[in-house]
């Protein structure tokens, strides 16, 4: 599994985590809801951090940091990527 792979999955799982916290916070605020999500939240900004930092094309386009942001950076991290990864690659990975 590429890095980019598991920077998009960690990037989704770390941002719907995320809703679903705070969708529990101003709803019902259950616990049984808050226990599991809680460490898979914590877990995926983790691993948004670690994959963005060994991504080949991060150290020169400023992804490190964005993959800092709490809750986003993930998505954040991810398109900056994108933005900044050379065409070739980029459709070798879409396809």
């Amino acid at each position: 599994m590429t890095p980019l792979r598991v920077l998009r999955i960690a990037a989704g799982l770390e941002a719907a985590s995320l809703a679903v916290l705070l969708a529990n916070l101003l709803t019902v605020h259950s616990e049984a809801i808050t226990t599991p999500t809680g460490p898979v939240h914590g877990m995926s900004y983790l691993v948004v951090i670690a994959t963005a930092s060994m991504a080949p094309s991060a150290a020169p386009s400023g992804t490190r940091w964005r993959a800092f942001v709490p809750g986003v950076g993930g998505l954040l991290a991810l398109r900056h990527l994108r933005a900044h990864s050379p065409q070739p690659a980029r459709a070798a990975q879409e396809g």
